[in-house]
């Protein structure tokens, strides 16, 4: 029988010394391995474990749930936020109404960055919208992304550099493992016929999809925001507000962005 993931988090309600070890022990007897162990969260650790029987994930449970001083929160196979959790030592922060959207600020680009690349890493396509302000980071993290992922990027719309507005694709960018990056302003709002329906050819193929200012580019579009597998919100703080109040068809703000 071969040994499944598992991801173990127990919030601590007195941190005592020997704690960890004991916990640690208690896995040792049941002859389950600790992969990787890690604060996730204010007095909540979690640990991706492996193990070759299920019966021992469940005697782990029952223990653990007699000991005073935890109390235990998940026991799941590992979902991709728990696996980032573990890494990163913190959870993603998510929507609580609207789960296919994460939040990310300018400090945690690093965690952005591996969360895409985790997400184009997988099988089969996705559509990926990403929201921010100009100059938050939206593009580099998409490209930074995608060499994590060992994939390779095709701009058909961008601001990055200068304006980037496509009308037309070499023979080796129209490939499965490629990643499209596509600005939602751009596209919409300045772009040509020919480029347009470059986008339409694009948005048919089964690859992985990233379009910035996804909501500008639904509203001008007969795409909805339900077609979009995950969004993405970049901030540099928490209490920014993402707004397109400069978007005009002329220059704005968001030409450079």
């Amino acid at each position: 029988m071969s040994k499944k993931e598992w991801y173990l988090e127990y919030q601590i309600h007195k941190n005592r010394p020997g704690l960890l070890g004991d916990i640690a022990s208690l896995l040792g007897m049941l002859s389950i391995n600790i992969i990787t162990i890690n604060g996730v969260d204010h007095m909540r650790r979690g640990m991706l474990i492996r193990s070759e029987d299920n019966d021992q994930i469940e005697r782990l449970t029952k223990i653990l749930n007699t000991m005073d001083n935890i109390s235990i929160t998940k026991v799941r196979e590992p979902k991709l936020r728990d696996r980032l959790a573990v890494r990163h030592g913190r959870y993603i922060e998510r929507d609580g109404d609207e789960k296919k959207i994460f939040r990310f600020v300018r400090d945690e680009l690093g965690i952005l960055v591996d969360f895409m690349a985790e997400l184009f890493k997988k099988e089969g396509h996705k559509l990926i919208g990403i929201r921010g302000m100009p100059r938050v980071g939206k593009t580099e993290s998409i490209v930074a992304a995608s060499v994590c992922a060992n994939k390779r990027w095709s701009f058909i719309s961008s601001t990055l550099l200068r304006q980037t507005i496509r009308s037309q694709l070499a023979d080796d960018e129209l490939s499965e493992n490629n990643i499209y990056i596509i600005d939602g302003i751009v596209t919409t709002m300045r772009a040509t016929e020919r480029h347009r329906l470059l986008v339409n050819e694009v948005m048919r193929l089964c690859s992985n999809k990233v379009i910035e200012h996804p909501d500008i580019f639904v509203r001008e579009t007969e795409y909805t925001l339900d077609d979009f597998d995950y969004i993405i919100e970049l901030r540099n703080n928490h209490e920014e507000k993402i707004t397109y109040e400069a978007i005009d068809p002329g220059f704005s703000s968001f030409d450079i962005s």
